[in-house]
């Protein structure tokens, strides 16, 4: 088991849960909007195809090695639209600062985040690291160099 050590921000609600695995076969443990003062009763408003980045009031220190990769909620996706821009969003080991999600709003209508409403699931991988060099040629492959769509039925 890998330990993430965690920072709440001094703004930060305490109350809001840290990352938790709700299922004992969970990939993902949920992130939690906690929210400035300001924003928590109103909430965080995401108009129709807006975007904006989550606070989640934490700071992360990931183990050299491994990254924590940031996704989206599934329910929030299908029930609502809401999504990453970037999925999966990479936190990298040596990153310290906030720990933001940025959501963007895919529907036609708004959505408010709640604080405290979950918005996105953190896994935690290895990281392996390559060497890139230039080379004088490839090797062939049944592929070879079909690009996007080109595996699939026609």
């Amino acid at each position: 088991m890998v330990t993430i050590r965690v920072l709440r921000e001094d703004w930060a609600d305490p109350e809001v849960p840290l990352p938790v695995y709700q299922t004992a076969g969970a990939a993902g443990a949920d992130l939690c909007a906690n929210l400035p003062p300001e924003l928590r009763e109103s909430g965080l408003v995401l108009a129709p195809m807006a975007r904006a980045i989550c606070p989640t009031g934490l700071r992360v220190e990931i183990p050299e090695g491994y990254e924590m990769q940031v996704r989206p909620r599934s329910g929030l996706a299908t029930k609502h639209g809401i999504t990453l821009p970037n999925t999966p969003g990479t936190i990298d080991s040596d990153y310290r600062g906030p720990l933001g999600v940025p959501l963007i709003n895919l529907s036609d209508a708004p959505f408010v985040v709640r604080h405290g409403e979950r918005v996105a699931q953190a896994v935690i991988a290895p990281v392996i690291r390559a060497r890139y060099e230039i080379a004088g040629a490839l090797g062939e492959t049944a592929r070879g160099a079909g690009g996007f769509g080109s595996t699939g039925l026609k």
